[in-house]
């Protein structure tokens, strides 16, 4: 028998093919099931009715009840309005319609009772209500108090008559055909251990609540169904991962990783980089596929974490590469790992858009000889052309940067596809990291390397310009060297960048020639010209670097100890904590000066008054998600594979880790869901993992 819930909603009551095309187009509504997942985003409290004596002493919406006595159409000009007269017991009110009244006029029936919401303005000594929702009724007793979901609408589906009010009316319409259609997959003991109710009145109580707390109730039981079902998915595939992908078996820790530990590391380990090399080493030597992900924050010294695990490949007789989003990166990546390098018989090469074309064929036949132990390089490792003798770890940073197909091109890069780490310098909040990376193991440096002092970060408006200016020249005369970095915004490109240039011409004439040296960098420059002022700045032949957030990521100048951010409050606050770790990288205290002008959002001052607080990126990556949500956090590429339609991971924290303990329940209770109570769990499983692309993977 074919599920009710797969009927194609042209044929429910009030749709038909006409609207029914029009709901499939703007609003994904194909089916009885797709209108049912269509969820109300909040609630007006209908429960009462209001008088038109109250309106006076009333804020916000009123609710009358009351009989229409009249109406008229005002022309203006080319314009008509609708002036109707409405009155109950207690008075008379106007209510207006400025547009769409050739609907309205037909239902007009002097005498005829009504029930109007809206909100009432004064005008003179009047109150009138303006576009008030009205509801005609047969006679005074008619009533339907309590809740009113509403919906979202957009113009063309306003147009058709779906407005908030439209798609209550259809799924009134809906849900007594879904009585005892709608059923349980969740097991018994789960339900009666969070106290959940039926999935059948969940539905019926989040479209039609009977009150607020059922309404809730409702929510909660829906959210965690989605994100329960979600981290089975990813638990579920983390599992077939590691059952079927065979990895390849790095166990030797051999000559050149102790070579490098005993004689050149630079600095001891922190307890966190000892603890993450001893997860991975385990990984990869256990002969199972690694997937894994390593968060640290900027400077917490996840590139030497990374070379390390390189060298334990390069004595297992494999290669390595490290893949950056941009050549920028890249380069820093190669040169640190060159440096780190330097006393050692290894070969590091580096492959960028940049890389000429003779040097890349040289560059291709040593990588198939297996000459090149260690490739760094951008997007262009990704190319068919680049083969490898051995590849056996693929390093990936900022990897939210780069989309799931091109990282899957490094999986075939070998037989045995190599092993896998994910690095980012971006904290994710643990409920994001359990979501969007559920499927792969993470580990995290919480630590930062010995003698690094805070940074000491202050905000400061235009008007205290001067006395910033003073600072940074105090700095200089102590030998130190200042980034000033400007917003450069798509939509406001042209704006942004004639700011940066006025920047620009202000700082030189506030520190001219020849005492000092100001370097100048920005998207519109030629790369050459561009890694000339870098390379001025770094060398320390430039005492101000004025650049555009090209320098967010791997610009790494010990010597610089002040970042000054102009008109901090158009950045984002992940942005704001990337920008303030290219300072603190040398034994030096180092500052971080947020400029803005007076005007300033109630978000801005949230995102500025977070990075006065604290260095710790974990805690801004939490306020960050409250702030903005997950998809703008994790990029469009990876937010998108969710689809969540009620959940939130920034609101619903709680239940995305309440979510994941169940899930991890119930596998240690019943591994392969064969238990006669988790048939229905399995069912619905199933058809998610067929639906979705097994993108765990490839990380």
């Amino acid at each position: 028998m074919k599920n009710v819930l797969s009927t194609p909603i042209v044929y429910l009551k009030g749709v038909g093919p006409k609207r029914g095309e029009i709901l499939q187009k703007e609003a994904n509504i194909h089916t009885y099931r797709d209108l049912l997942n269509y969820f109300p985003f909040r609630y007006i409290d209908k429960s009462a009715y209001h008088k038109v004596s109250d309106i006076p002493f009333q804020e916000g919406a009123v609710q009358l009840k009351g009989q229409i006595i009249g109406y008229k159409e005002v022309k203006q000009g080319r314009t008509k309005r609708l002036e109707v007269r409405f009155e109950d017991e207690t008075g008379i009110i106007e209510l207006i319609w400025f547009k769409g009244g050739k609907w309205i006029i037909p239902k007009l029936e002097k005498g005829g009772w009504a029930k109007v919401y809206g909100k009432a303005k004064k005008y003179g000594a009047k109150f009138n209500i303006a576009h008030p929702e009205i509801e005609f009724l047969n006679g005074p007793n008619e009533d339907s108090l309590g809740l009113q979901a509403v919906y979202h609408s957009g113009e063309k589906l306003q147009n058709l008559g779906f407005t908030s009010k439209g798609f209550e009316r259809i799924v009134a319409q809906l849900l007594p055909a879904l009585k005892n259609q709608i059923h349980e997959f969740l097991p018994d003991w789960l339900m009666a251990d969070l106290n959940l109710m039926s999935r059948e009145q969940a539905y019926f109580e989040i479209h039609q609540p009977s009150s607020y707390e059922m309404a809730q109730k409702a929510q909660v039981r829906l959210k965690f169904e989605e994100l329960f079902i979600l981290q089975m998915e990813l638990l579920f595939r983390k599992e077939i991962t590691k059952k079927k992908i065979k990895g390849l078996k790095l166990e030797t820790v051999g000559a050149h990783f102790n070579e490098f530990y005993k004689e050149h590391l630079p600095f001891d380990l922190t307890g966190a980089q000892k603890r993450v090399i001893k997860e991975i080493r385990s990984d990869i030597g256990s002969g199972i596929h690694m997937n894994r992900l390593l968060q640290g924050d900027v400077g917490s010294g996840k590139t030497l974490v990374a070379l390390m695990v390189m060298l334990i490949a390069i004595d297992n007789g494999y290669q390595a590469c490290m893949m950056a989003p941009t050549e920028i990166l890249a380069n820093q990546h190669y040169n640190t790992i060159c440096e780190f390098l330097a006393k050692m018989d290894l070969k590091v090469a580096l492959l960028t858009g940049s890389t000429k074309k003779a040097d890349r064929k040289i560059l291709h036949e040593q990588l198939r000889a297996g000459e090149i132990n260690i490739l760094v390089g951008t997007h262009a490792l990704l190319e068919d052309v680049v083969m490898y003798k051995d590849l056996g770890i693929a390093i990936i940073d900022e990897q939210h940067r780069f989309g799931v197909a091109q990282r899957s091109k490094l999986w075939k890069k070998n037989l045995l596809p190599p092993h896998i780490l994910v690095m980012t310098a971006t904290p994710i909040p643990r409920t994001l990291a359990l979501t969007f990376y559920g499927d792969l193991d993470i580990s995290v440096i919480d630590e930062m390397p010995p003698g690094r002092k805070e940074i000491q970060t202050s905000h400061r408006f235009e008007s205290a310009r001067l006395n910033v200016f003073q600072f940074l020249e105090n700095e200089i005369t102590k030998g130190r060297q200042v980034y000033i970095v400007y917003p450069l915004i798509q939509e406001s490109e042209k704006l942004d960048y004639e700011n940066l240039m006025d920047g620009y011409e202000a700082i030189t004439k506030r520190f001219p020639l020849p005492k000092y040296k100001v370097s100048i960098v920005h998207g519109k420059m030629k790369p050459e010209d561009k890694d000339y002022e870098m390379k001025m700045f770094s060398e320390g032949k430039t005492n101000i670097m004025v650049a555009t957030t090209v320098i967010e990521v791997g610009v790494n100048v010990p010597n610089a100890s002040v970042m000054v951010i102009e008109s901090a409050q158009k950045f984002g606050l992940s942005q704001l904590h990337q920008l303030r770790g290219r300072v603190g990288r040398g034994a030096d205290q180092s500052y971080c000066i947020l400029m803005t002008n007076h005007k300033l959002g109630e978000d801005a001052k949230k995102r500025l008054m977070t990075m006065v607080e604290t260095n710790d990126g974990f805690k801004i990556s939490e306020v960050d998600l409250k702030l903005r949500g997950p998809g703008d956090i994790m990029g469009t590429q990876q937010s998108g594979l969710l689809n969540l339609k009620l959940s939130d991971l920034s609101r619903d924290a709680q239940i995305v880790k309440l979510a994941r303990i169940k899930a991890e329940e119930l596998i240690e209770r019943d591994p392969n869901l064969s238990e006669k109570g988790h048939q229905k769990i399995a069912q619905v499983l199933r058809k998610v993992l067929k639906e979705k692309p097994n993108w765990s993977r490839i990380s």
